[in-house]
């Protein structure tokens, strides 16, 4: 199959560390933007760290970076500015998740940025926007997951709220990021062709080029942790309603749950269409429950959502996983297993649409042999894009971005020796 690239003539600069800017970096990476990273000398991106196991070089960070080009840069200095700013001139978009502020600080105001490129798209991540009385608070997604009223709804009833086991905030914030950048882009092409005149919010040749302000895309990750929360503002504001936590279960949803089988395996099922749970119901053997009439809508079944999660625990505690996965297969109930990593790894449907693309990757202390990488969403062609490669080492392209810059191979090597990790 032909790599999809739609954006291998688009450059990005990511001045991001952690996640949620790196993310977005690495979905335009996916689909061919040349994504040069920019990290700190000596340490790198603090996530290099991050549930480090071995070495130096965590699989989070190669996980993360992936299809990127890193590039040692000290943008405290004056030269690294300087390399900085001819990054920015021949850059499409700049990604950015600091502090609000800390790009001005170092020199890079939003002046600097529209005299060095008047084209540039500029992507900002921070915990709570580029404006507003927060503004200028430090935080990572966890609190925003809390300030977003995300984290209030994770978790066991009567228990404190708990969080994930992934960085969801960032990783989500990441998404919204890169659909930002594709957006902004696709504005940039319809401006350049005076094209969609004629169509509705088509480009006017006449307009003035937007500034660089309306062309700077604004993540915030409590309002990301908002947007995912679905009617719970209108809930209230309408109703009164305040949502509560419900462990495995979904708010006014039910029977969908979690079950406990007999061999110590959980699996989810979700029952909970109308039709769909008339042949659960009788898959379990409580024809009983099937033709109840106070069951036959959802808010019946809410209503009993106790009696319906003992009836079905009480059949899945008595088969194996595996058994009562095959009954409510053959009924044509919604259901599946819990996977582990290893099971993901196992798994034929992952494997058929190559979503877990394997690497022998060197993590500073020796080589793993074909380690597992999560594939490139979304699919195009039935089977995920090839990963290029994975996070790379720290400073691992500065030699060739700086030749790439104009740099004669003297200046190039001179910079290189006086900075510790610019190239491995």
């Amino acid at each position: 199959m032909t790599r999809f690239q739609p954006l291998s003539d688009i450059r990005v600069l990511e001045l991001g560390n952690y996640i949620a800017a790196p993310t977005a970096g690495r979905l335009l990476a996916d689909f061919g933007a040349d994504v040069i990273k920019v990290e700190r000398p000596s340490t790198g991106d603090e996530l290099r760290r991050w549930r480090l196991h071995r070495g130096d070089t965590s699989m989070l960070y190669r996980a993360i970076n992936r299809g990127k080009r890193s590039v040692v840069v000290d943008l405290r200095s004056e030269e690294g500015l300087g390399i900085a700013l001819d990054l920015i001139r021949r850059s499409d978009v700049l990604l950015e998740n600091f502090r609000p502020g800390t790009l001005d600080a170092w020199g890079l105001t939003e002046e600097v940025l529209e005299a060095a490129n008047p084209e540039l798209i500029v992507a900002r991540v921070s915990a709570f926007g580029q404006t507003g009385p927060l503004s200028d608070r430090p935080g990572f997604a966890a609190v925003a997951e809390a300030y977003g009223g995300f984290r209030e709804l994770v978790g066991e009833p009567g228990r404190p709220p708990s969080r994930t086991g992934f960085s969801i905030g960032d990783t989500i914030a990441g998404v919204y990021t890169a659909f930002g950048v594709v957006m902004s882009l696709f504005d940039r092409l319809r401006d350049r062709d005076g094209g969609f005149g004629d169509a509705p919010g088509g480009a006017d040749p006449g307009a003035a080029r937007p500034s660089l302000a309306d062309r700077t895309i604004d993540v915030a990750l409590n309002e990301v942790m908002l947007s995912v929360t679905e009617s719970l503002v209108p809930d209230w504001e309408a109703y009164g309603v305040r949502r509560e936590r419900t462990g495995g279960r979904m708010e006014g949803i039910a029977p969908s749950n979690a079950y406990l089988c007999g061999d110590g395996k959980s699996i989810v099922v979700s029952g909970n269409g109308d039709s769909i749970f008339q042949r659960y119901m009788r898959a379990i053997g409580r024809e009983d429950l099937a033709t109840a009439p106070e069951l036959q809508s959802n808010e019946g079944r809410w209503a009993a959502r106790e009696l319906l999660d003992e009836a079905i625990g009480a059949w899945t505690e008595a088969r194996t996983s595996t058994e009562a996965l095959r009954v409510l297969d053959g009924a044509g109930v919604p259901s599946g297993p819990i996977y582990t990593a290893e099971d993901v790894c196992a798994d034929e449907q992952y494997e058929a649409r190559g979503m877990v693309q394997r690497f022998d990757v060197h993590d500073g202390a020796g080589t793993v042999e074909r380690v597992g990488f999560p594939g490139i969403v979304p699919v195009f062609g039935g089977r995920s894009l090839p990963i290029r490669h994975v996070g790379p080492d720290l400073g691992a392209h500065t030699r060739e971005v700086l030749r790439e810059l104009g740099w004669d191979d003297d200046a190039v090597e001179s910079y290189l020796g006086a900075h510790d990790g610019a190239s491995r």
